[in-house]
């Protein structure tokens, strides 16, 4: 399974666009993104509208292959608002067995198997060269701690993509909560923890409010009645 966080970037000049052009070409993401559901790609979809600079909608792709996410991002692209929308950001990776977890808890999986939280963070993760230079049970004990961390804030939610050999960064990791509050002391708290020395890059990190595509392109300026979630 393969996981694709795109961070898209609207046209300005779209905006000017006369209304019922704007309308059609809504009509015509919509349709584009139905289709995709169809093909056996999950999305998750987050407004950035005013929180991201140079972003305006977040979105999160499950797909059995990276050839369904090359097909996803074709449709989206092709034609009508999609055509507007420029990829300022992409992370990639695949969903493996943690080596340093024997089962995975809920919390672990639930961006996978449960219903979407209010509140979707995402970001490329790269650890540093020393950290794969230590010993198997040095490293264990480390992930130990921030695993017991990250078990204290049951209301966030976590899903771990490996990167390896797809994307620059090592890891994709994405988080979704309907507390904000919890998951800022959470990333206050991980900071103190050993884990943190072997971290080499964590940006840029990408909040996102969770729409569905109507109420996205409604906020973007062009309200279509009828159109799929």
């Amino acid at each position: 399974m393969f996981v694709q966080a795109l961070g898209l970037a609207l046209d300005p000049a779209w905006r000017r666009c006369p209304a019922p052009a704007r309308a059609a070409d809504a009509r015509a993401l919509l349709a584009a993104e139905a289709s995709t559901d169809a093909a056996g790609v999950r999305t998750l979809t987050c407004s950035t509208i005013g929180l991201e600079p140079g972003v305006e909608v977040l979105l999160l792709r499950i797909a059995p292959s990276v050839d369904a996410l090359e097909e996803a991002g074709a449709r989206l692209h092709r034609d009508g608002l999609g055509a507007w929308l420029g990829v300022r950001h992409s992370f990639i990776g695949r969903v493996v067995p943690s080596q340093y977890v024997k089962k995975p808890t809920d919390q672990e999986r639930s961006l996978l198997d449960g219903d979407p939280k209010r509140y979707l963070v995402v970001y490329p993760f790269t650890k540093s060269a020393d950290w794969y230079l230590l010993g198997r049970e040095a490293r264990q004990g480390i992930m130990n701690e921030h695993m017991r961390v990250g078990h204290g804030y049951p209301q966030v939610r976590q899903l771990l993509a490996s990167s390896f050999g797809l994307d620059d960064q090592d890891f994709v990791v994405a988080y979704d909560t309907d507390d904000l509050d919890a998951f800022g002391d959470l990333v206050r708290e991980l900071r103190g923890t050993e884990s943190r020395r072997s971290t080499l890059s964590d940006r840029p990190l990408l909040l996102g409010v969770r729409r569905t595509w109507p109420e996205i392109v409604a906020a973007l300026g062009a309200p279509v009645e009828g159109g799929a979630a």
